[in-house]
């Protein structure tokens, strides 16, 4: 593009030669003509001048360069530690100016993060950053607020906290601050951790306490609300009362979790289920963070006493219940004979009965409800011909065909293995629609001479149910297997109970109709070969069983029934005893859930939907269980003893703040006055001196 100045034309008596010697003066003439021609003195020399061709272009993007320059904010940060540092390097890379102030020297950190580090508060306030942001600590910020010099700010700063309360925050700005400045109070419900990835969905709350009308003013705090929204944070514009209210049920809650379970030391087991794994992440995530941080959200949010009370009832109330049903246990164990003697003497006639004495010495009646088993034991045991099937399908008979039987059942029957079922309940409608064959009576079962007889009971109508199958009708060869949460008891049960020709298998898929619902792969699943006679058909069966978890994609663990119990009650035990005692407050989902706390609603679902009777037997039958619950006890209890001895520090020193001026004064007496009469005082005064 070509710039002209201003241009009259040329006369008309001047020649063409003589316009094309003013365009360019150094124009050749040819020889014939004069240099010497007349030359118009009225009119201007016709100047070139050389101008970008992309000026538009480039107007354009200064302009988007001045309007992006626009959107950027000087901000200082006042406490550069973890969290100061997590939060610059995403106001760094979004081009914004970040200052920094901390009572540690952050400088070589700063210089690498591209942030310009002040070790004198007055140094960074003379630079008039428009955004003040607090990243100090809870039990900190009054002292760190009222050491900085306002004055040298200008009037109209913006000051914004990202503490984990807000009302105390939010309270303290308005009492220190002067009434020019703006107010944001701000809460990242993340950190380093949990978004060291992304901010994608995490929640960021606010509230905008004091924000002046000016246009500029509200453009600023929408300008740093926005570093948060372009980082993908789920925005949330709460008052901090709210805030609060909902912290204390769901952050508060959750670190107290993450802390006690720190104080039991977990770790990872070969047998780890997905409940478990969450709760070692919660563990991961909650103990990063500081004591003060953690003790900051119960002095400094009014509703965390009463949530710690409540966590402190639940927890109360699921020990009783525990160690209720085992009185109840031991009770009827120890009184069970003396009340059947007593019911006989009472109705003044006699039963007949047939008794029994065990190995301990206690009495097995034989009443008419089990008149077939013991039929049973009067025929013996029915003879194998010896011949084995070379098939590799299964006849396998599930005893027990409740939920966790119906969901065992249907991959068994896509395997294209025969299943027939047994239970006190009728399930024949379910078993028709699985493909099951069902059965009302346990002999009627048994005479179909299953391979398998897969015990699917509670833990505690295990023994029960087990005495009553008649043992007699089944091959002598058949294998028993149980599933239970527990492996020591029914180990113990099947070698005192069955004949030594049965062969036995402990087996615990760590997974259940919740949790393997979309499939089994990479899910635990333990088993101990506690009898498995050396005959080529007996092992090949026993494998066959196993190949089905193990076709699913089940991780398969092999471990003695004592090392699972030992792991179970440090890992499962733990994770339903949590779920169990959140249960009981209630938890509900809010506006600000954090992952940690989503952590432990799920927690809840899934635990709390297996029976009671489930999770009291993982105490009452695994041996290490009431350990696990005395450490348990003792960390909360250890906990509680942290926040309250920190809260007595604290009262201690603001109701004697100053208590070193008393020292000074040793005559002073310490005793109450016993009496305005100089006789009493004196007699007192000597009995002091005397001794």
């Amino acid at each position: 593009m070509l710039g002209v100045s201003t241009f009259h034309p040329p006369s008309l008596k001047t020649s063409s030669h003589s316009t094309i010697s003013r365009l360019n003066p150094t124009f050749p003439f040819p020889s014939s003509i004069s240099p010497s021609l007349n030359r118009s003195t009225t009119t201007k020399p016709l100047v070139i001048r050389a101008i970008d061709a992309a000026q538009l272009f480039d107007y354009e993007s200064k302009a988007a360069l001045q309007f992006r320059n626009s959107q950027k904010l000087k901000i200082a940060i006042i406490g550069f530690g973890n969290f100061g540092q997590f939060l610059a390097t995403t106001f760094v890379r979004q081009g914004h100016t970040v200052l920094a102030h901390s009572r540690s020297d952050y400088s070589a950190v700063a210089q690498n993060l591209g942030v310009k580090f002040f070790r004198n508060a007055d140094d960074l306030c003379e630079e008039h950053p428009e955004v003040i942001l607090l990243c100090t600590s809870i039990i900190s910020t009054q002292n760190v607020l009222l050491s900085l010099p306002f004055k040298r700010l200008k009037r109209n700063t913006l000051f914004v906290d990202v503490l984990s309360v807000k009302e105390f925050p939010k309270n303290l700005f308005l009492e220190v601050l002067p009434t020019d400045f703006d107010i944001l109070c701000s809460h990242p419900m993340f950190g380093p951790e949990s978004g060291s990835h992304s901010w994608s969905g995490l929640p960021f709350v606010y509230e905008k306490v004091r924000i002046g009308n000016e246009e500029n003013r509200v453009l600023r705090c929408e300008k740093f609300l926005d570093i948060f929204g372009r980082g993908g944070c789920r925005m949330v514009e709460m008052s901090c009362a709210d805030h609060d209210r909902y912290a204390a049920g769901s952050q508060f809650i959750t670190h107290t979790v993450g802390r006690v379970l720190d104080m039991l030391m977990l770790e990872s087991t070969p047998i780890n289920t997905k409940g478990y794994e969450s709760l070692l992440n919660l563990v991961q995530n909650t103990c990063g963070d500081s004591f003060d941080l953690y003790y900051g959200l119960f002095m400094y949010n009014k509703n965390s006493l009463e949530m710690l009370e409540r966590l402190d009832l639940a927890f109360e109330d699921l020990r009783k219940q525990l160690i209720a049903r085992l009185h109840d246990v031991v009770r009827n164990q120890l009184f069970d004979d003396v009340a059947k003697v007593q019911t006989l003497q009472d109705n003044n006639h006699f039963a007949v009965a047939k008794y029994a004495q065990n190995g301990n010495g206690s009495a097995i009646v034989l009443s008419s409800n089990n008149q077939r088993s013991a039929d049973a034991i009067l025929h013996g045991y029915y003879k194998s011909n010896g011949q084995s099937d070379d098939s590799t399908k299964l006849k396998i008979a599930i005893i027990g065909f409740g939920n966790f039987g119906q969901f065992l059942a249907k991959t068994m029957v896509r395997h294209g293995h025969k299943v027939l079922a047994y239970s006190r309940t009728d399930y024949s409608h379910v078993a028709q629609e699985l493909g099951v064959s069902y059965f009302n009576n346990a002999d009627d079962l048994c005479e179909q001479h299953p391979e398998v007889i897969l015990l699917c009971t509670s833990i505690l109508s295990t023994e029960k149910v087990l005495k009553s199958l008649p043992l007699k009708r089944l091959k002598r060869s058949t294998l028993f297997v149980d599933v239970l949460s527990v492996k020591e008891f029914p180990r113990n049960l099947f070698l005192q109970h069955l004949p030594s020709d049965f062969d036995v298998l402990c087996t615990h898929p760590m997974f259940g109709p919740e949790s393997g619902k979309n499939g089994w792969k990479g899910l635990p699943f333990l088993f101990d070969r506690v009898r498995i006679l050396g005959e080529e058909s007996r092992i090949s069966r026993c494998d066959r069983f196993l190949d089905i978890f193990s076709k699913e994609g089940c991780r398969m663990v092999e471990m003695s029934c004592a090392e699972h119990d030992w792991h179970a009650a440090g890992s499962q035990f733990i994770t339903h005893t949590t779920g169990r005692f959140l249960e009981k407050l209630k938890l509900e989902a809010t506006p600000i859930d954090t992952k940690g706390y989503e952590t432990l609603l799920s927690l809840v679902e899934n635990t709390a939907g297996d029976s009671f009777d489930l999770y009291y037997g993982l105490f009452l039958y695994n041996l290490n269980a009431m350990e696990q619950l005395q450490r348990f006890d003792l960390a909360f209890e250890t906990l509680k003893k942290q926040l309250f001895d920190r809260l007595h520090v604290i009262y201690r020193k603001k109701v004697f703040q100053n208590e070193e001026n008393v020292c000074d004064f040793p005559e002073r007496s310490m005793f109450p006055e016993i009496s305005e009469d100089s006789s009493v005082v004196s007699s007192f005064s000597n009995a002091v001196d005397a001794k």
